[in-house]
C-alpha cells in the first residue's frame, strides 16, 4: 500500500494536460503518461531486483552494499584500494564506506591500513577470509543477477541499457573521477 507521501510524489512527478498546475510553475516539465509510467517501472524494477539480490546474499553474513565492497576490491590489482576512490566506485559517502568497512574488518573480509606512500589516506584490503565469502557467494548472487536482470533482456538491450546508464552516471556525478570508470 503506498503512504501519502508517495501518493503526492507521484502525482508531483505527472501531471496530465487537464490538470490545473500550481502558482509559480511555468518552467516545470511535467512526465507525459509514457514518461511516467517508464520512470515508475524502473524505480519498481531497481527496489525489486535489491530486494532479490539481498535475499540472494541471505546467509552469507553479508548485505548487498558489503558484498559490492569485496567484490570492487577483488576486482582491482592487490585487492587494495583508497578508501575515497572506493567510496566513488560503491557509491557510498566516505562515512558510510567507514562504517562499512568496519563491519567488514570486524567479520575479518577486509583490513584497513595507512596509506604509507603519503600517511594521510586509508587503504582498505581483501583478506584471505573475505576472497573465500566471495568465492562461495558469487554463484549465488550472479545466478540471481542472470535470473532478475541480464536474462530479461537481449543481448542489445542490456547493452543499450548500459550506455544509457553511463549517461545517467555522468549526469549525475559531483566530481570527474565519479564517472571514470563509466566507460
Amino acid at each position: 500500500m503506498a503512504t501519502q507521501a508517495q501518493n503526492e510524489v507521484e502525482v508531483v512527478l505527472h501531471r496530465s494536460e487537464n490538470s490545473p498546475g500550481t502558482p509559480g510553475d511555468g518552467d516545470v516539465r511535467w512526465l507525459d503518461e509514457p514518461e511516467q509510467r517508464a520512470w515508475r517501472a524502473w524505480l519498481r524494477g531497481y527496489r525489486l531486483l535489491m530486494i532479490s539480490l539481498e535475499d540472494g546474499l541471505v546467509g552469507s553474513g553479508v548485505r548487498m552494499g558489503e558484498y559490492e565492497v569485496l567484490s570492487m576490491l577483488a576486482e582491482v590489482p592487490g585487492g587494495r584500494m583508497r578508501m575515497s576512490a572506493l567510496a566513488d566506485k560503491v557509491v557510498q559517502s566516505r562515512s558510510r564506506l567507514t562504517h562499512t568497512a568496519k563491519r567488514l574488518e570486524g567479520l575479518g573480509l577486509v583490513q584497513r591500513d595507512r596509506v604509507v606512500r603519503d600517511g594521510r589516506g586509508v587503504e582498505v584490503s581483501v583478506t584471505p577470509a573475505g576472497y573465500d565469502l566471495l568465492e562461495r557467494t558469487a554463484p549465488i548472487h550472479l545466478e540471481t543477477v542472470r535470473d532478475c536482470f541480464v536474462d530479461q533482456m537481449s543481448r542489445a538491450e542490456l547493452l543499450h541499457m548500459g550506455e544509457i546508464m553511463r549517461r545517467v552516471i555522468m549526469a549525475t556525478r559531483e566530481r570527474p573521477e565519479q564517472g571514470a570508470d563509466a566507460f
